[in-house]
C-alpha cells in the first residue's frame, strides 16, 4: 500500500512540474497540487490506522 501512494505523490509531482513548465497547462499544475495533497493526507491517515492496531 505504501508503494502505491509514494508512486501516485511521484507522479503527482510530476504533473504538476509539467503543467508549470508549459505555460498553457497551468490547470494541469493546480490538478496535480491537489492530487499530491490528497494522496498524501490519505497515506498519512492510512499509515497512522495501520500503527494504531
Amino acid at each position: 500500500m505504501l508503494g502505491v501512494v509514494i508512486f501516485l505523490l511521484i507522479l503527482w509531482a510530476a504533473l504538476s512540474i509539467f503543467g508549470f513548465v508549459v505555460e498553457g497547462l497551468f490547470w494541469l499544475a493546480i490538478v496535480g497540487l491537489v492530487l499530491f495533497v490528497i494522496t498524501g493526507i490519505f497515506g498519512w491517515l492510512r499509515r497512522g490506522a495501520s500503527t494504531r492496531t
